[in-house]
């Protein structure tokens, strides 16, 4: 690996939405940093940690309208067939759903599964149960994107959590998404499920790791085997 690789890999971009929690640990770093100077010294680790978390490093996306793509970095805690929450209005019947669990120290940026058109968006106070739980689907605090895809309708939602109190999504109802594009963040600490329709074959099992827009959760027959890829 170069050096520029190493410097890229090291020091990424950081998402704007995170400037001013990084500013306010900053801030309160140096005030207490006058009460006790060892004070000064954790808030600058703590405020570090903030920068960390806001990161938003580039990502090479598998182009291929066959694949879903990891929406969220993180431990994959749940695959089966689960009943989608009513609000999503894709029936009643089971679908297959693939969960994303993101810790305090994963990268939380969110990016699209698929490439598709936004039929819904959907955001639906709750609580803020563990979001490990399964019933943290239906349960608590969440923000649902239905999407048009090739293989038809599908859905990826955004699930708060203990920590996680807010969740931020900017694309709207009607808009276009590609896959692997950003389409939100949730802070600090969550989970995100991917409902799936019919003909979709999972590629990941709970317990692997998974990076959002590389990660291939689950393709649809005729994946090619070395699909085009985008980087952002």
């Amino acid at each position: 690996m170069s050096l520029a690789d190493t410097i890229r890999k090291t020091f990424v971009p950081v998402h704007p939405a995170g400037y001013p929690f990084i500013a306010v640990f900053f801030a309160v770093s140096v005030v207490l940093g006058f009460l006790w100077t060892p004070f000064f010294w954790i808030g600058l680790l703590l405020t570090a940690w903030c920068a960390y978390f806001f990161r938003d490093p580039e990502r090479v996306t598998p182009v291929n309208d066959d694949l879903v793509i990891s929406p969220a970095d993180g431990k994959v805690s749940a695959v089966g067939m689960f009943v989608p929450p009513a609000e999503l209005g894709l029936g009643s019947d089971p679908m297959l759903r693939v969960s994303v669990f993101m810790n305090v120290f994963n990268c939380h940026v969110n990016r699209a599964p698929v490439r598709g058109k936004i039929l819904r968006a959907v955001h639906t106070q709750g609580q803020f149960l563990n979001a490990e739980l399964d019933k943290a689907s239906t349960d608590n605090e969440r923000n649902s994107l239905v999407i048009a895809s090739a293989h038809g309708d599908m859905a990826v939602v955004q699930i708060a959590g203990l920590v996680a109190r807010r969740i931020i999504c900017w694309a709207k109802e009607g808009e276009e998404l590609t896959t692997g594009e950003r389409f939100g963040l949730i802070r600090f600490g969550s989970r995100l499920d991917v409902y799936l329709p019919e003909g979709a074959e999972t590629a990941v099992a709970p317990g692997q790791t998974a990076i959002a827009g590389e990660t291939i959760l689950a393709r649809f027959d005729g994946a090619a085997v070395n699909p085009l890829t985008r980087r952002g």
